[in-house]
């Protein structure tokens, strides 16, 4: 298992984290399998999209904070529900195949890691399972 830090912010960001898990990857040496990227944080979340064009990620922001609003009649008192709840929309891991030592995803895909509560410190944790 291979740990990295991703420092937020702000409240609310999507920071794209496919180099780092990239690296490792190379780190691992393996050629096929898969990878298993998760966030130990229950306010934050991990996912994969679009990394061509930042308006996608400004856009699915803006939809979470339309969809579970920052002020609502939650009962935990911390003030960060809606945290919670976009954290758990989204999830706290994913999973991607490796092949020939390099993540398989699509052309305009990255991995993001998603802050619904900063700016912190937040780990994250890459796991690869070799073939």
């Amino acid at each position: 298992m291979h740990t990295f830090e991703v420092r937020t912010p702000q409240r609310e960001c999507l920071t794209d984290i496919t180099g780092q898990i990239e690296r490792a990857l190379g780190k691992a040496a393996a050629q096929g399998g898969l990878c298993t990227v998760f966030v130990p944080h229950t306010t934050a979340a991990v996912t994969v999209n679009e990394n061509a064009d930042p308006d996608v990620g400004r856009d699915l922001l803006a939809f979470f904070s339309e969809l579970v609003p920052r002020s609502w009649p939650y009962r935990h008192r911390e003030g960060n529900s809606d945290a919670h709840i976009k954290a758990s929309l989204l999830g706290a891991s994913v999973q991607i195949p490796i092949r020939d030592g390099r993540l398989v995803l699509g052309t305009w895909q990255g991995v993001f890691f998603a802050e619904f509560d900063g700016p912190r410190t937040r780990s994250v944790h890459v796991v690869v399972q070799s073939v």
